[in-house]
C-alpha cells in the first residue's frame, strides 16, 4: 500500500495542526500512505460558528483541487466537516470528514456516543448533522467544555473541563463511548480515555484510519 493522505486543517492555527500531525504519528507504516498535515492559510483561526463553516468552503475546495493530483485521499480536519459534498462531488479520490468518520467508528465501540463540544454554540450545529446522518437515537448527549479553539493550547486546565463534561456524558447522559469534537482536543485523547474508562475517539485518527484501510482494499 502507497499513496498519500492530505490532512488539512480549515483553520489557520498552526498548533492545531501540530497537535493533529501529532494525533496521527502512531499510523504513520512502512509501506504504507504518506501523511501530510496542512493548513488552510485563508481560514479562521478557529471554525466556531456556521459562518466560519461556510467561508471557509470555497478556499479549501481550492486547495484540495489543487493537491488531488498528488493525493490518493482528503481529510477534512474539522468536526463541522466543512465541504465534505463539495469536495466528494469535485475529486475522484476519497474524501473524509473527521466528525462523520468519528461517529462511524463510534458505533463500532458502543451503543450511545457522546460528544464533547467546545462552545455551546456547536451544539445545535452538530445536532443538525448526527441527526441528517439518520444517528440520532445514537446520540447521548453533546456537551461543552465552554472554550475557543485558541484556548485548547491550556494543557491541564482543558483536560480537566473535558474529564468534567466527558463525566457527565457517561453517568449523566448514558454514553459509554465519547467522540472529541475538536481536532485540536486530539493530544487528550489517551489521558481522558484512562480517567473516564470508557473508549474516546479522536475523529482524525478515525478519518486517517478509514482512509487507509479504503486504499488497502482498493489496492487489494
Amino acid at each position: 500500500m502507497s499513496g498519500r493522505i492530505l490532512v488539512v486543517n480549515p483553520n489557520s492555527n498552526e498548533r492545531v495542526t501540530a497537535d493533529i500531525a501529532c494525533a496521527v504519528e502512531g499510523l504513520r507504516i512502512a509501506g504504507g500512505p504518506a501523511i501530510d498535515c496542512v493548513t488552510l492559510a485563508e481560514g479562521p483561526p478557529g471554525i466556531e460558528t456556521q459562518v466560519h463553516v461556510d467561508t471557509v468552503v470555497e478556499p479549501l475546495l481550492r486547495l484540495a483541487k489543487r493537491e488531488s493530483n498528488q493525493a490518493s485521499a482528503v481529510v477534512i480536519a474539522c468536526f463541522s466537516d466543512p465541504g465534505l459534498y463539495s469536495l466528494r462531488e469535485a475529486l475522484d479520490i476519497p474524501v473524509y470528514g473527521i466528525a462523520e468518520s468519528g461517529f462511524a467508528v463510534a458505533l463500532t465501540k458502543g451503543e450511545r456516543f457522546g460528544i464533547i463540544s467546545i462552545l455551546g454554540r456547536s451544539i445545535p450545529r452538530h445536532r443538525r448533522y448526527v441527526a441528517s446522518l439518520g444517528l440520532g437515537a445514537r446520540l447521548a448527549g453533546d456537551r461543552a467544555i465552554d472554550m475557543g479553539v485558541s484556548e485548547l493550547a491550556q494543557g491541564e486546565l482543558v483536560l480537566r473541563r473535558m474529564s468534567e463534561i466527558g463525566e457527565q456524558l457517561k453517568t449523566e447522559d448514558g454514553a459509554d463511548v465519547l467522540v472529541l469534537g475538536c481536532a485540536g482536543m486530539a493530544r487528550h485523547r489517551k489521558a481522558l480515555e484512562h480517567r473516564l474508562r470508557v473508549p474516546v475517539v479522536d475523529p482524525v485518527q478515525a478519518a486517517v484510519g478509514l482512509a487507509q484501510l479504503t486504499l488497502q482494499i482498493d489496492g487489494a
